[in-house]
């Protein structure tokens, strides 16, 4: 095939080539794929179009075009530092860190420029207002609660530009040295408090159980000698009973064996060669020995 027959053909088919360029571009320009993580904002004409989502979108070609790629992964603030004054007139510094994403990239892109630096100049702002409203000793023991707080303020103030903050956290609460030494010396005192306290506890459970032990032994010794009485009022009973009941020989009998008893008793001691005994000892004992068999 010559120069000039090529040329022939390529002039016969030129309508065919253009039309098939046309109809690449036409797909190029009508179909658009969107990944899961972002969306596209067409516009026609210079005006809100519509918003795509993922997945495969047909769009107007020539007429529409996609604007703004926005990507709706959470995205964090770079970590900020502001200063604040607590109702209690001491200055903080407040180390922060916000994390957000785009709900709406619509109104994201046409109402804000600059949505960063927005978000931080917005929590500075609410943060210095909440902090002002609590004492020092409540910025550091409720430190959620005031994080609640911030994130609600800011959810509340980012609403119209179509975004979300998912966290806001308050990493750090800063003090100058001056504050921090006073904190140091109210901390010993209160620690020198609560051992003192601690220390006085003490010894009043101590007196407690002591007067507790003093009482149980009231009692125990109580206890014995009411037993005692007892016993001692059970054998009186069981006597007034034998002499009632057998006369007076069972009286005289006790009486015997006791004196009896009481001078073998005497004779026990150690040591002891001379016993000095009552002069009618002899007598009772002749009497306690009558009785044992049986005399009158």
């Amino acid at each position: 095939m010559t120069e000039q027959d090529l040329t022939n053909a390529l002039s016969s088919n030129i309508l065919f080539i253009l039309g098939a360029v046309f109809l690449i571009l036409v797909v190029l320009k009508g179909v658009r794929i969107v990944p899961q993580s972002e969306k596209f904002v067409v516009e026609r004409f210079g005006r809100l179009r519509a918003v795509l989502g993922p997945g495969i979108n047909f769009i107007v070609p020539f007429l529409d075009i996609v604007r703004h790629k926005v990507s709706i992964l959470e995205r964090q603030l770079p970590n900020a530092s502001q200063d604040a004054i607590t109702r209690d007139n001491v200055l903080v510094q407040i180390d922060t860190s916000v994390f957000y994403r785009i709900l709406e990239p619509e109104k994201t892109v046409y109402r804000i420029r600059d949505v960063d630096g927005a978000i931080a100049t917005t929590v500075a702002g609410i943060v210095r207002a909440e902090i002002g409203k609590m004492d020092l000793d409540e910025v550091q023991s409720n430190r959620s609660q005031l994080i609640g707080q911030i994130q609600h303020s800011v959810e509340s103030a980012v609403d119209d530009w179509g975004i979300e903050v998912t966290r806001a956290e308050i990493l750090d609460v800063n003090l100058d040295q001056a504050t921090r030494d006073a904190m140091l010396q109210q901390l010993n005192a209160e620690r020198a408090r609560r051992a003192q306290v601690t220390e006085a506890e003490g010894k009043k459970r101590a007196v407690e159980l002591a007067a507790d032990a003093d009482l149980y032994a009231a009692e125990q010794t109580a206890k014995a000698r009411r037993i005692q009485a007892d016993a001692e009022a059970y054998a009186t009973e069981a006597v007034a009973k034998a002499i009632a009941e057998n006369g007076l020989a069972a009286a005289q009998y006790q009486v015997a064996l006791k004196q009896v008893e009481a001078l073998n008793a005497l004779g026990t001691g150690d040591g002891k060669q001379t016993i000095l005994v009552p002069a009618n000892a002899l007598e009772a004992f002749g009497n306690a020995f009558n009785m044992l068999k049986g005399k009158s």
